[in-house]
């Protein structure tokens, strides 16, 4: 069952890598962290995207909202985060590639069991990509859905940066 407006996120875990290793340049070691706590008395946007580096993804999603950061958060937002099933030390360095910081935080769900949780899961093992997530943008108030937007295949609109900035400021 995918996860609607009105709804508490379920308990879950990502990962997070933050800051690089001086000497080689590659991600330091993923953190996990709790969903729940970290949404709590925030509003946070989470989209998620089927994979990092892949085109639309790389092309316009995460970019469009590290271009409207700051638009997002003073329309309300407390964090933005984007969500992939990929490893912690891949999202760290697609975010370092598109200079997130300070913008986005790139959160990791490698196994698939928060976007299995969100019921956004989608098997991709046909194009060799395995079990991802929905493209999808969400505004999450105090661990509560208040907007959700789940693209079909080929789709970007209801995930958008622009969209979801639109719904803040409803």
């Amino acid at each position: 069952m995918t996860i609607e407006v009105g709804q508490t996120l379920p308990a879950g875990k990502l990962s997070e890598s933050i800051g690089f290793d001086p000497e080689n340049g590659c991600p330091l070691k993923p953190e996990p962290k709790d969903v729940g706590e970290m949404v709590k008395g925030k509003t946070v946007v989470i989209f998620g995207v089927p994979g990092a580096f892949t085109p639309l993804c790389s092309a316009e999603h995460l970019p469009g909202f590290v271009k409207h950061a700051d638009e997002i958060k003073a329309a309300g937002a407390d964090e933005i985060w984007c969500m992939a099933v990929n490893d912690a030390f891949v999202m760290a360095s697609w975010g370092r590639e598109n200079n997130v910081e300070g913008k986005v935080r790139m959160m990791a769900d490698g196994s698939a069991e928060y976007s299995k949780a969100l019921g956004l899961d989608r098997d991709m093992s046909g194009g060799g990509m395995g079990i991802r997530c929905y493209r999808f943008a969400m505004i999450v108030e105090d661990g509560v859905v208040k907007y959700i937007g789940v693209e079909g295949s080929g789709e970007f609109g209801r995930s958008k940066a622009e969209t979801i900035l639109e719904e803040l400021k409803k």
